[in-house]
């Protein structure tokens, strides 16, 4: 379980999160809402340790990452898997090497070891049928081999979402996963997102401004506004609430999205 306690963090003048609490619940997806520049990902950098608050306390799993040793908080990262925005592949990489490259670069270099786990993750993410079926050699060559340049927009996601499967993390951090696509491949995000919690049993959090992505993956909603948790709460919660802060978002956002709209 993550815990964020009074977490508080200015930039110069500029106050970004002043005095967040939240518990995101083990096994569930947690989405982040709000207006850009709120500090949704600079709260997701605080978790990971990227940022250090001025003020307050990041709990994970019942360890406080503050107190940790450098080679401590390098274990603790490694329970967690990070989907940037745009999936951020290296193009001069293979779509394999793209997938490997944590493993080879934490000093795993047996290739048995490195092709077992990029044929794991890419039939999990739906790149490649299950190993159990004839066609699945030949399909994981063909992919593996491909470099960025040669996918399109959704399966760089899906790559992206891989990579960050790989070494079983028990946490995964979703940047903006939808952003860039057509509804249809959103909607199929959408299903990938909430097979790979369900069947991985991963605890996901998921940075979003695609309200018809929340309402068909979150089980929670967090929503920041002038630096602290404006609401949190469930999909059905957050469209019945009378928060005039919520109300308006989600008109701005999605249209009459807290009263009648059902996905």
């Amino acid at each position: 379980m993550i815990e964020l306690r009074g977490i508080k963090k200015s930039f110069g003048s500029k106050v970004v999160l002043n005095g967040v609490d939240l518990v995101i619940p083990n096994g569930q997806t947690t989405c982040i809402i709000g207006r850009s520049g709120c500090g949704k990902s600079v709260l997701l950098k605080h978790i990971v340790g990227l940022l250090t608050a001025d003020e307050g306390t990041v709990v994970i799993d019942g360890q406080d990452i503050r107190s940790l040793t450098k080679d401590a908080l390098f274990q603790m990262r490694q329970k967690i898997g990070y989907v940037f925005q745009g999936a951020a592949l290296f193009d001069s990489m293979s779509v394999f090497e793209n997938i490997v490259i944590g493993l080879v670069e934490h000093g795993q270099h047996d290739q048995a070891v490195l092709y077992a786990e990029g044929r794991r993750v890419l039939s999990a993410v739906g790149l490649v049928p299950d190993q159990s079926d004839p066609s699945f050699e030949r399909e994981f060559a063909s992919l593996a081999s491909k470099r960025p340049s040669d996918l399109s927009g959704g399966m760089k996601k899906r790559v992206g979402v891989a990579r960050a499967l790989v070494g079983n993390p028990t946490y995964i951090f979703y940047d903006e996963p939808t952003t860039g696509l057509d509804p249809v491949t959103s909607e199929q995000m959408d299903i990938l997102l909430g097979h790979v919690a369900s069947t991985l049993a991963v605890t996901s959090v998921v940075i979003t401004h695609d309200m018809f992505s929340v309402y068909n993956i979150a089980d929670n909603v967090v929503m920041l506004a002038d630096g602290k948790v404006q609401f949190y709460g469930t999909v059905p919660e957050l469209k019945s609430s009378g928060d005039p802060v919520v109300m308006e978002f989600l008109d701005r956002f999605l249209p009459s999205a807290h009263t009648n709209v059902t996905v």
